[in-house]
């Protein structure tokens, strides 16, 4: 088939495009960035310069591909660390799932694609309420805290517009938090936050989070263009959910750092704001079964613990070879 994927160069597009090329399919991949084509070329894709925010552009990128599948891909996250105010670090990204979310399916519709897959996200948007690993039955969270309202709405809509398409035939993948060497949980940016220990553990630190490997978040779109069902949300995560208490210290010994800081939950809500501590204490896992039954799709990854230790090793291992 031929593909099209918008944010070819991010954390997911980069192992998207090998993982859809060794599948056998045609790649397109749209960069906004002009010095970016070289390195979808060199992949072995077609690159195509568009700004997911400028209609015309992406009409045009999308047309003259003549994709069979468009993968939604698109976040501006690089370099992210302020999440103190994170709705407005998030901005750009709530863009692209709003704006830009709507350009790439006028221009999908119009080219007459098939199928839509946009990625979407699970961890704290979910309802904290009921037990610990939520599903994709559960609703996001009806009442979060004000920092995160803007960015919630984003994925909320994010989640109705493209289940809603019928044509193309609409498919959402809740990722788990991202990471992978050099980028997500191990960009250079948070190992550097972790390393001058600016990441505490806050309160208990009994919030549940859930993870994936880039590679698998790769893996379930391209097993999401067979197999996934239309109107439908998979959530991509490993099998292993696991506490702040437990996976904070233990990803700051994969990179060198020293065990993070501990602050109590009332000086955490002064310090860094009520969504942090939140995110920290109360968030849910989420469950992966869906995912695994209906498009059959295993984790090459399936505990963070060996995931995060080796995704380390490697970005050092990239660093000493550039």
């Amino acid at each position: 088939m031929r593909i099209f994927v918008a944010g070819a160069t991010g954390a997911v597009g980069s192992a998207l495009i090998p993982a859809l090329l060794s599948a056998g399919h045609a790649v397109t991949g749209m960069t906004r960035s002009p010095d970016k084509t070289a390195t979808i070329q060199r992949i072995g894709a077609e690159p195509v310069v568009a700004d997911g925010l400028n209609a015309r552009a992406v009409r045009a990128a999308v047309i003259s591909a003549r994709p069979d599948v468009v993968i939604d891909q698109m976040t501006d996250l690089a370099g992210v660390t302020d999440l103190r105010h994170f709705d407005r670090a998030f901005a750009t990204t709530n863009r692209l799932r709003t704006e830009g979310t709507d350009h790439l399916l006028a221009a999908a519709r119009e080219a007459g694609v098939k199928r839509f897959i946009a990625q979407s996200f699970c961890g704290w948007a979910v309802s904290h309420e009921g037990g610990v690993v939520r599903t994709e039955a559960d609703e996001f969270d009806p009442d979060p805290p004000r920092e995160l309202d803007r960015t919630l709405d984003a994925l909320r809509y994010l989640e109705q517009v493209v289940t809603k398409s019928a044509e193309p035939e609409g498919i959402v993948l809740r990722y788990g938090s991202l990471y992978g060497p050099g980028t997500g949980m191990l960009s250079r940016a948070m190992v550097n936050e972790l390393r001058h220990r600016r990441v505490p553990l806050i309160g208990d630190g009994a919030g549940w989070w859930s993870f994936v490997h880039v590679d698998d978040a790769a893996s379930a779109a391209v097993a999401a263009i067979e197999h996934g069902a239309a109107g439908n949300i998979y959530n991509i995560v490993d099998d292993d959910p696991a506490q702040v208490c437990n996976w904070l210290p233990a990803l700051a010994t994969d990179v060198g750092a020293k065990p993070p800081l501990h602050f109590p939950a009332w000086i955490a809500r002064f310090l860094a704001g009520e969504h942090m501590v939140v995110m920290m204490t109360q968030v849910k896992a989420a469950s992966n079964a869906k995912a695994k039954q209906e498009l059959g799709w295993q984790p090459a990854y399936p505990s963070w613990r060996r995931g995060f230790s080796e995704a380390a090793r490697q970005s050092v291992e990239r660093r000493a070879a550039a």
